[in-house]
C-alpha cells in the first residue's frame, strides 16, 4: 500500500491505521517523491491525497496512467465538493474519502483492491 499525503501527521495516522489492519505500507510526503518511485508491482492500492499543493492527486493518477501503470487508487482529501468527488469518480478511483475518515471506510475499498 502506498499512502501519498503532504501532511505528516495524516501520514503517520494511516500508516498506523494500515499497520493495525495487517497492511505494509510505503509512505510519500510529496508527489515528486511519489512519482520518482518505480517499483509499483507490489503495491495493491495508492492511497492518494487530492490537494497536494501544486499537483493534484487526480492529476498524479493521470500522469500514472498515461506511464502505462494501472495500480487501483484510493482518494482522499479534506476539502470535499461535488465537482471535485465526480472529477476523481471520473478518473477511476475505487474510492473518495472525505478527511477525517474511519479505518472501516478505509478498509472495504482496500480489501476490494486486495481481491483483485
Amino acid at each position: 500500500m502506498f499512502v501519498v499525503d503532504d501532511d505528516p501527521s495524516m501520514l503517520r495516522a494511516v500508516a498506523r491505521m494500515l499497520r493495525q489492519s495487517g497492511y505494509a505500507s510505503l509512505l510519500f510526503s510529496s508527489p515528486e517523491a511519489f512519482e520518482n518511485h518505480n517499483d509499483f508491482d507490489k503495491a495493491v492500492c495508492v492511497l492518494l491525497d487530492i490537494d497536494l499543493g501544486d499537483v493534484s492527486g487526480i492529476e498524479l493518477r493521470h500522469r500514472l496512467m498515461a506511464n502505462g501503470n494501472s495500480v487501483p487508487v484510493i482518494y482522499m482529501t479534506g476539502n470535499d465538493s461535488p465537482a471535485l468527488r465526480e472529477t476523481a469518480q471520473q478518473s477511476g478511483c475505487l474510492a473518495y474519502l472525505t478527511k477525517p475518515f474511519s479505518a472501516k471506510s478505509l478498509m472495504e475499498p482496500l480489501e476490494r483492491a486486495s481481491a483483485g
